[in-house]
C-alpha cells in the first residue's frame, strides 16, 4: 500500500511539473492577450485537443512555400548559405551584388517584386488538381513577414513586393472555398541568420563583418534608411557554438541545445506578438510551425501561449467547436495528444492511431532553377504513390509546389499537377473521406523497416511497385490500391477467407466498366488480371463488403 502511495505521489509530481514549466525567456505581461477559453498554455491543457473530422477527411493539401529566397532561384535556405564563404550561393551573390560586407540578403528582399503573381489563378488550379486545403508561408527563417505586420517593420508592404501577400492568398482560398493554412518559420532566425555575422577570411574584405552586424544608424542615405537591420537579422548576440565556421552546426541545435545561443526575452516576445497578430488578422484553419514541438520551446513559453490562443480563438469563431489544426515536428507521445504530428519529407513505416501529416515538395522547398533544368522534379506517379501510402496509415499529404520569385510556377510543375488531376478525377473517392482499414497494406514495402529520422527525411528509401497494395475504407467499401500496373493476377492475402477480415460482395476497378473475375479462397482474394487498365500510376479496386 505504501509503495502504491509513493507511486501515486510521484505521478502527481510529474504531472504538476509538466503543467507548470519554467522558461529562461518567458513572455511577460503587456503583450498580446491570450483569448479566453478552454485551453491554457500548458501541455496538460493542450492534450484536450482532437483533430477535427474535416481535416481527417481532406487528406491532400497544396502549399506555396514562397518568399524572397525564391528570387535567386537557387533553392533552399539561400539567405543562410549566401553568407557561407565559397559556397555557390555566396559566389552567385558576390557576382550579382558584391561582397556581403557591403550588401546582403536585405537587397534580395528589395529586388523581389512578385510582379506576375496571380493567387486566384494558382489556388483555382490547386483545387482542380484535388487539394482540399491550401497553405501559404507567412514568414521563413529569413524573418520577413509577408502581411501587414504590426510588430515587424521588415514586411512585404514596406519593401519588396509592396503587397500584402498573405491577404492575397487568403482571399484566393476563400474564393475557392478551401480551408486556409499558414506556416510560420521565423522563430529560428536568431541562430539561422548567424552566418550574416561572419566575414571573409581572404581577399579585399577579409575580417570586415557581413551586413548582419549593421544597425539602423548605418542606413543613412541608403534605400533602407529608417529600417533597422537588427530587426531583420536579429544578430546582436554572440555566435552559437561552432556557428562562426561550421555551416552544419545548426543541425544539432535546432531545439536550442548543444551550445545554441539562447534567444532573449525581447526576441521571444516579438515573435509571440507577430504570430498572435497573424492569427488575429487571418484566423487560419491550419497553422504549421517549423519547430520541434512548439516554437521557442523549451527556452520560452511563447509557443504554448500561441497554441492556447489559437485553439481558443478558433473555438470563438466556430460557435464553440474546435475546428483548428496545429502542426508540430518531432513530437513525444504526450505532445501528439496536443497537436497534429508533421513529418517532413517522409512517413512512418506503420499506421498511426492519431491523425498526422507529411509535408513534402516536388522539388526544393524554395524554387530552384537547377531542379527544372535537370528534370529532378517529382513525377505525378511518385506523388500519387506517396499520397496513397500516407492515407493508408491515417495521414494527410501537404505538397509544396515551388513558386518562382515572380509569382508563377513553371511548365514542368504544371505538367505534374495535370498528371495528379487526371488520376484524381477517376480515383478520388478512394482517397477523400476514408479511414484506415484493419491493416494498412501488404507487399514488399509493408514489412520493410524505414523509421522516421528526427523530423522525417526517409522518403524515397523504399521503392513502391505493383507488388505493393494499400488499403483504406469508407463504410462497407474497402479500397485496395495496387501501386502500379499489375503484370498478372492480383492476389490480396489480407482478404483470405481464413483471415476473417471480410466477406466480399462485389469487386470493381475504378475507371473501368469491365466485369472483373474474382474468387475469395482460404488463402487470398484472387482478381483475374483485367484486359485493360485505366491508368499507369495506381489501380484502385473497389471492394464492397457484405
Amino acid at each position: 500500500m505504501k509503495a502504491l502511495l509513493i507511486i501515486a505521489v510521484c505521478f502527481l509530481w510529474v504531472i504538476s511539473v509538466w503543467a507548470q514549466e519554467t522558461f529562461p525567456s518567458p513572455v511577460g505581461p503587456g503583450n498580446e492577450p491570450i483569448a479566453p477559453g478552454k485551453f491554457e498554455p500548458t501541455w496538460q491543457s493542450l492534450s484536450q485537443y482532437k483533430a477535427p473530422e474535416w481535416f481527417r477527411n481532406a487528406k491532400f493539401g497544396i502549399w506555396a512555400h514562397w518568399g524572397p529566397q525564391c528570387q535567386p532561384e537557387l533553392g533552399d535556405w539561400f539567405a543562410r548559405f549566401m553568407y557561407d564563404e565559397g559556397s555557390y550561393q555566396y559566389n552567385w551573390f558576390v557576382q550579382h551584388y558584391g561582397s556581403p560586407s557591403k550588401a546582403g540578403f536585405k537587397e534580395v528582399i528589395n529586388d523581389w517584386k512578385a510582379e506576375k503573381w496571380n493567387p486566384e489563378k494558382l489556388v483555382a488550379l490547386y483545387k482542380r488538381v484535388g487539394a482540399q486545403y491550401f497553405f501559404a508561408m507567412a514568414n521563413h527563417h529569413d524573418n520577413l513577414d509577408m502581411w501587414n505586420s504590426k510588430y515587424q517593420e521588415w514586411n512585404t508592404l514596406r519593401i519588396g513586393p509592396k503587397k500584402d501577400i498573405i491577404a492575397g492568398w487568403a482571399a484566393a482560398a476563400k474564393k475557392n472555398n478551401l480551408p486556409f493554412g499558414l506556416s510560420v518559420h521565423a522563430s529560428h532566425a536568431w541562430t539561422w541568420f548567424e552566418t550574416s555575422q561572419r566575414s571573409d577570411t581572404a581577399g579585399a574584405f577579409a575580417g570586415i563583418p557581413y551586413d548582419g552586424r549593421l544597425t539602423k544608424a548605418d542606413g543613412k542615405g541608403t534605400w533602407w534608411e529608417g529600417l533597422d537591420p537588427q530587426e531583420l537579422y536579429a544578430q546582436n548576440h554572440p555566435f552559437s557554438k561552432g556557428s562562426e565556421k561550421d555551416i552544419t552546426s545548426l543541425w544539432g541545435q535546432w531545439s536550442w541545445e548543444n551550445g545554441a545561443s539562447v534567444p532573449s526575452q525581447a526576441y521571444c516576445e516579438k515573435f509571440y506578438n507577430r504570430t498572435m497578430d497573424l492569427i488575429n488578422q487571418f484566423n487560419p484553419d491550419l497553422l504549421y510551425f517549423d519547430d520541434t514541438a512548439l516554437p521557442l520551446y523549451p527556452v520560452s513559453d511563447a509557443g504554448l501561449k500561441i497554441a492556447a490562443h489559437y485553439y481558443n480563438h478558433n473555438m470563438a469563431t466556430h460557435n464553440g467547436k474546435l475546428e483548428a489544426v496545429l502542426f508540430g515536428k518531432i513530437l513525444t507521445d504526450e505532445q501528439k495528444k496536443c497537436m497534429v504530428w508533421d513529418v517532413e519529407r517522409g512517413a512512418p513505416d506503420k499506421a498511426q492511431e492519431k491523425a498526422w501529416q507529411t509535408c513534402t515538395c516536388i522539388g526544393d522547398w524554395h524554387y530552384n532553377r537547377g531542379v527544372y533544368d535537370q528534370n529532378r522534379c517529382k513525377s505525378a506517379r511518385e506523388v500519387i504513390h506517396t499520397l496513397i501510402d500516407i492515407v493508408s496509415k491515417n495521414g494527410n499529404l501537404l505538397l509544396n509546389i515551388p513558386v518562382r520569385g515572380d509569382g508563377t510556377i513553371d511548365d514542368k510543375e504544371v505538367a505534374v499537377l495535370e498528371g495528379i488531376a487526371a488520376w484524381m478525377d477517376v480515383n478520388k473517392e478512394s482517397i477523400f473521406d476514408t479511414r484506415p482499414w484493419k491493416v494498412f497494406g501488404e507487399g514488399p514495402t509493408t514489412d520493410a523497416s524505414n523509421p522516421v529520422n528526427g523530423p522525417g527525411f526517409n522518403e524515397g528509401k523504399v521503392k513502391f511497385s505493383e507488388k505493393d497494395i494499400r488499403f483504406n475504407q469508407k463504410e462497407n467499401v474497402l479500397y485496395a490500391t495496387v501501386l502500379g500496373v499489375p503484370s498478372g493476377n492480383i492476389n490480396v492475402k489480407s482478404l483470405a477467407k481464413k483471415s476473417g477480415n471480410a466477406k466480399i460482395k462485389k469487386v470493381e476497378m475504378l475507371g473501368s466498366k469491365e466485369k472483373l473475375v474474382w474468387k475469395q479462397s482460404a488463402e487470398s482474394l484472387v482478381i483475374t488480371k483485367p484486359t485493360t487498365f485505366p491508368n499507369e500510376i495506381a489501380e484502385v479496386f473497389k471492394i464492397t463488403l457484405e
